[in-house]
């Protein structure tokens, strides 16, 4: 399904599941930048005790970000991966473990999605690339500015991939980034680390659900762990409700759609490049000193209460007078079940079934009047009643009909009143606007980049006159240039877009007249709607998929090898006779390896990341496999408008045929590529505070070969198998920083060691219930709560998890003070031109107020609200000397810790004066791989993380 079409459809039905962040930024003190302490209590008013991290949501926009300048090469990188997961772990605090799961090879059914989504990525950059050199070329034979095209190699987004180098190196600096945490931050001092690399099989945010549900299923479990999950995707709410577990909450960034892009020429905001001018890049500051600074702000996080989820769904479907015992947990089941068709990761939703539409509520009501006749649920720990869902589809499929016809109306209507628009705006334009020099500008713009100096305007004005008085074949309303031509504005043909009809793609299909199934089953199958044999196989290779993924949800993966072999879903009136069809998979199935997968979805432009021979055969014209490689395809647009909503038209990978033609180019892999194409598993890190890092350090001095139960006391309940790894972080041991510009850790103390969840029988089924001893939470909401849904008003989310807490705010006496502290007409200053707000004002000191507002300055940015009375820290106040440490100022950082632990020592954050918040190297390493001593120059981040770009 959409991401932001379900994120923004539960959010206004259920408003009061979501939750600002309150967020701790680091300090700093005579130019030393002092971490966040995440030992101390969470400022959101809540303890969490497990965080997991679907690390692709955060792989993806660190390194080819949206909003700002991509990094300029690897390392930058892998440091702003660095800096999130520590500016969520400052958020998130988790107290007994952190686990991070990058994706793995990922089931078949998955690979279709991917396939798809990377033959679109190659494409469309492909595409881009082009007309980005057309542009630019343009632009430069006009006459145009544009800063020196960098001459670099484009980010192919692609290799963010299992088996691929870039994949491997992420692992190996992941490694390194959990032993330098365990060494030195007091947040991590008794957490257990659990990394979940590409070389383990499975999808990042499924190997945490099977994570979780085997914990369930042993004796030691508490059932009261309080989880927190961060991720984008939207089936993390299904998967979080399937845990069936009562503290489960989602960490994610605030989704704000239209978030501005720099063009990809002149690197400037407030257009693309096909809008691209080359103009001189407008000043920013009085001198331009903040002409390296990001105009976007930093993005925010929420969390999505699930418990409060629960209790949304719990009234909702709550039904009277049933003929059975009513159950909200299999209620809850029943509702993500239903959520599967309106679209996933692995079917395509149903022609009649969108969110937009309502969709999810009209299966819901459907739900409450069927479910009578049912005489039960839908589902049970992940099987699914087909002849119950059989009802429920059927239903759907009789008024099929009118929601085509109303969704053609719907259309009709809104392209009617934007054509009313479109009018109305023409009407109201001038009927004669100058151009050239004497162009209005709007009120504070005349500094824009857009806007000219005329040396002599009376003369510029007479000869536009005269032109105009002199040139009747002109229309009226054409404006001019100050040289006398005809301005691009008035003079040129009107574009297609601003015409009163826009074209609209072709749809042969036409759902709302009759006869529409017999057309569509042939332009989307090519196959007659009387082929009822056909039909019937279309219906059940999508119930089948039904069964799988929900299987996939609660059970873990049912087959690696099964997928949906159609582009196009089958329509609701057909789930007709389909109580019978078998829903069983073939089991002792086993994925594929990483660099098979890598040729079931990579495109033929992506091949350079894989060996030689083996991109040879996505090549080679007289390859056994090049049809699975086409150079450009088809893109249904499926009655969608635009093409990133199609339907790509890729043909399906034959895996026995992929096989055969890779038996042959296997030999010529090289160890390295024999290593990264082997299936890995989990690897487990602590420190020398936890209390396993005694027992596993014993491991390795025994050299135990076999295979060691976990003990659950020494690690909260946490059970498995551990055996040694052959690259295991040990005590005392130099652990290599993979990224030059960080220092390595020579006294290192953390320790790791392989690791593997609980095994069960492959016929095991993990209940989908709430486990004995698990405490409900205590009802969230209120009467006033129900109506915020459905009446209209715009909702503000509560800031951190006490309903209660009182916002921290400044008044006119603190602004007035502000202001003589801060000088107004200094630009450097974020209170540089703002003016005190008025006497009603309210604000936070964790979020701006408005967009666009300034925010509250450094020194009290870590103020708690029963703090305000006191005033910030004077930390400049605190300073002192220790003799043995030289001439180096005793920060109250590593006074603390001197004082809560003495074992624990800090001994790297005494030298945070190097890149990244680390010491520097020392100089008998001198240069590695080429790079200067004293580490890169690279641009300044975001305020945020404990690293200094400097």
């Amino acid at each position: 399904m959409g991401v932001p079409a379900f994120f923004r459809w539960l959010s206004r039905k259920y408003p009061s599941i979501i939750v600002n962040c309150v967020e701790e930024k680091p300090k700093e003190c005579n130019g030393v930048k002092i971490p966040v302490d995440a030992s101390k209590p969470n400022p959101n008013d809540v303890e969490f005790d497990n965080l997991y991290l679907d690390m692709n949501g955060i792989i993806h926009p660190c390194t080819h970000p949206e909003d700002k300048p991509a990094p300029k090469n690897e390392d930058e990188m892998m440091v702003a991966i660095f800096e999130y997961i520590d500016r969520l772990f400052n958020i998130v605090r988790p107290r007994r473990l952190l686990y991070m799961a990058i994706d793995g090879v990922a089931p078949r059914a998955k690979m279709n999605q991917q396939r798809s989504r990377r033959f679109r990525a190659s494409k469309e950059g492909m595409e881009a690339a082009v007309e980005k050199q057309r542009v630019r070329e343009e632009i430069l034979a006009k006459g145009g500015f544009l800063p020196p095209e960098e001459i670099k190699e484009r980010f192919d987004s692609n290799c963010i991939t299992p088996g691929t180098e870039f994949m491997d190196n992420l692992a190996k600096c992941l490694r390194y980034y959990i032993a330098d945490r365990l060494n030195n931050d007091p947040g991590w001092k008794n957490l257990t680390v659990i990394l979940s690399d590409a070389s383990a099989p499975g999808e990042g945010e499924h190997k945490i659900m099977d994570y979780i549900r085997r914990q369930r299923a042993q004796p030691n479990h508490d059932p009261n762990t309080h989880h927190c999950l961060c991720g984008a995707d939207a089936d993390l709410i299904m998967l979080g409700l399937a845990t069936h577990e009562p503290n489960f909450t989602i960490i994610r960034e605030e989704f704000k759609p239209n978030k501005p892009k720099p063009c990809g020429l002149c690197n400037q905001f407030g257009h693309e490049v096909k809008d691209c001018e080359g103009l001189p890049r407008e000043k920013k500051g009085k001198h331009d000193e903040l002409a390296d600074s990001l105009p976007c702000a930093e993005g925010e996080f929420i969390f999505l209460r699930l418990n409060v989820l629960r209790e949304y769904l719990e009234r909702e479907l709550t039904m009277a007078s049933l003929p059975f015992t009513f159950d909200v947990e299999r209620s809850i089941d029943d509702w993500v079940f239903m959520c599967f068709f309106v679209g996933n990761d692995f079917l395509p939703h149903l022609p009649s079934l969108e969110i937009r539409e309502g969709a999810i509520d009209r299966l819901v009501n459907i739900y409450k009047n069927v479910v009578h006749k049912t005489g039960g649920y839908l589902t049970e720990s992940g099987y699914v009643n087909l002849q119950r869902v059989q009802m429920i589809m059927l239903a759907v499929g009789e008024v099929e009909d009118s929601i085509f016809k109303k969704r053609k109306d719907d259309e009709d209507s809104f392209r009617r009143r934007q054509k009313e628009k479109r009018k109305r705006m023409k009407r109201d334009q001038p009927a004669f606007s100058p151009g050239g020099i004497l162009t209005p500008h709007a009120l504070g713009s005349r500094n824009s980049p857009g806007s000219q100096v005329a040396s002599n305007p009376r003369q510029a004005a007479y000869e536009m006159r005269m032109q105009n008085n002199s040139s009747p074949s002109v229309s009226p309303n054409t404006s001019f240039t100050s040289d006398g031509s005809p301005s691009p504005i008035g003079g040129i043909k009107r574009k297609a877009e601003d015409s009163d009809s826009e074209p609209e793609p072709e749809d042969n299909v036409r759902l709302w007249e009759a006869g529409w199934k017999q057309r569509y089953y042939k332009n989307k199958f090519d196959v007659d709607a009387a082929d009822e044999k056909f039909r019937r196989k279309v219906v059940q290779s999508y119930v089948e998929g039904l069964c799988w993924v929900l299987r996939y949800y609660y059970q873990g993966c049912a087959s690696w090898k099964w997928y949906y072999p159609f582009h196009y879903a089958p329509f609701a009136s057909d789930f007709e006779g389909i109580a019978d069809m078998p829903s069983d998979f073939e089991k002792g199935t086993k994925p594929f390896k990483p660099l098979e997968q890598l040729m079931g979805v990579f495109p033929a432009a992506s091949g350079n990341f894989l060996p030689p021979s083996w991109r040879k055969l996505m090549s080679d014209p007289d390859s056994s496999i090049i049809d699975f490689y086409p150079e450009d395809f088809a893109i249904d647009l499926n009655g969608k408008k635009y093409a990133w909503q199609g339907v790509a038209l890729l043909p399906f990978v034959d895996e026995r045929r992929l096989r055969a033609a890779l038996e042959e180019v296997y030999p010529d892999l090289t160890p390295e590529e024999t290593k990264r194409n082997s299936l890995g598993g989990d690897i487990l890190f602590v420190g020398k505070h936890h209390p396993l890092h005694d027992f596993i350090l014993e491991l390795y001095q025994t050299g135990s070969t076999e295979p060691v139960d976990v003990p659950p006391e020494l690690c909260h309940g946490i059970q498995g198998k551990f055996s040694l790894d052959e690259e295991a972080v040990l005590p005392d041991q130099i652990v290599c920083s993979p990224v030059p510009m960080l220092r390595d850790l020579t006294q290192n103390t953390a320790i790791s060691i392989n690791f593997k969840d609980p095994q069960f029988a492959e016929d095991y089924i993990f209940k989908a219930v709430m486990l004995p001893g698990a405490r409900k939470p205590a009802p969230v909401l209120k009467p006033s709560d129900w109506e915020k849904s459905s009446n209209g008003r715009q909702w503000k989310p509560q800031l951190g998890f006490n309903r209660d807490r009182r916002p921290v705010h400044l008044d006119q006496a603190a602004f007035r003070t502000l202001g003589h502290v801060m000088p107004r007409g200094s630009a450097a200053g974020i209170y540089g031109n703002a003016a005190p707000p008025p006497a009603t004002y309210q604000g936070n000191l964790y979020r701006p107020l408005l967009r666009g507002q300034a925010q509250i300055p450094k020194l009290m940015s870590n103020m708690r609200p029963q703090d305000s009375w006191r005033g910030p820290p004077p930390l400049f106040q605190q300073q002192r000397f220790d003799r043995g440490v030289g001439a180096e100022p005793l920060l109250p950082w590593n006074r603390m810790l001197q004082t809560q632990n003495a074992a624990f020592q800090p001994n790297q954050y005494q030298m945070l004066a190097g890149p990244g918040g680390y010491p520097p190297r020392r100089d008998d390493r001198g240069g590695r791989q080429g790079y200067p001593r004293e580490g890169r120059k690279y641009p300044l981040p975001p305020p945020s993380g404990r690293y200094s770009w400097n």
